[in-house]
């Protein structure tokens, strides 16, 4: 993948001709990715560089920030060393605004086709429980049944809570447990307890099935979406339950 640096706006050359190279070449390798249905990382690293350069945008000091530093004095007693900000003359700023004007608007929209992706991706998606309903929801089995084959990929999940500045979010850990094929007689209640027995799992584990009706990348986009959208799911149907 071709990377852009995070502070790629400030670091190197600060010309224009040059930065549009660096965008484009960006710009078409995601774009290159979201054509052949791969997601991730792609749209969650276009979404961290356009989130950095709207705040830049909006923030002329954290540009400044992002600028440089020269060494200004060396203490080889103390082994410390000070810096200073390197001057930023206007002409640079003016650089550096033509840049966020250019760059911006073509981001946000590669940034609208991997969404449009995305949301076909959730639309071919059915979530459904296995077996009776857990009452811990917070942990269990996903059951990702891939489209025309049948087969069955398991994963342990753990939804997991981390906090912002200002708000809660709730994401997932995964890990793959095996692949199992559904048949007439082999259902998904029957794989779910062979995975019980498999693990030895107390109790009962919750259990959901996550069902493609359409073939998409399994790592770069299948795995993803579905890991979102059971969070989602189990958000929705056992709000009282996630803590």
């Amino acid at each position: 993948m071709t990377h852009l640096q995070p502070n790629w706006i400030t670091e190197g050359l600060i010309d224009f001709e040059y930065k549009k190279y660096l965008l484009l070449a960006y710009l078409k390798e995601v774009n290159r990715n979201f054509d052949q249905h791969r997601l991730y990382p792609f749209l969650s690293d276009l979404l961290a560089h356009y989130n950095n350069l709207i705040t830049i945008k909006q923030n002329k000091t954290f540009v400044s920030r992002q600028f440089p530093r020269q060494i200004s004095r060396i203490d080889l007693e103390n082994f410390t060393i000070e810096y200073e900000r390197m001057i930023v003359d206007d002409s640079c700023m003016e650089e550096v605004e033509a840049i966020l004007d250019y760059a911006i608007p073509r981001m946000y929209q590669s940034l609208m086709e991997g969404r449009e992706l995305y949301h076909d991706v959730e639309q071919h998606l059915q979530i459904y429980p296995v077996g009776i309903v857990s009452l811990n929801p917070e942990t269990g089995f996903m059951m990702l049944v891939l489209p025309h084959t049948r087969d069955t990929k398991v994963y342990r999940y753990q939804i997991t809570v981390f906090e912002s500045s200002d708000e809660q979010y709730r994401g997932i850990r995964t890990d793959f447990i095996g692949e199992y094929r559904q048949s007439f007689t082999n259902t998904l209640e029957a794989i779910k307890l062979q995975v019980i027995n498999q693990l030895k799992a107390a109790g009962n584990p919750a259990a959901y099935a996550v069902e493609a009706t359409a073939s998409y990348p399994l790592q770069e986009t299948l795995l993803p979406v579905a890991r979102r959208s059971l969070v989602r799911y189990l958000c929705t149907h056992h709000p009282n339950t996630m803590g």
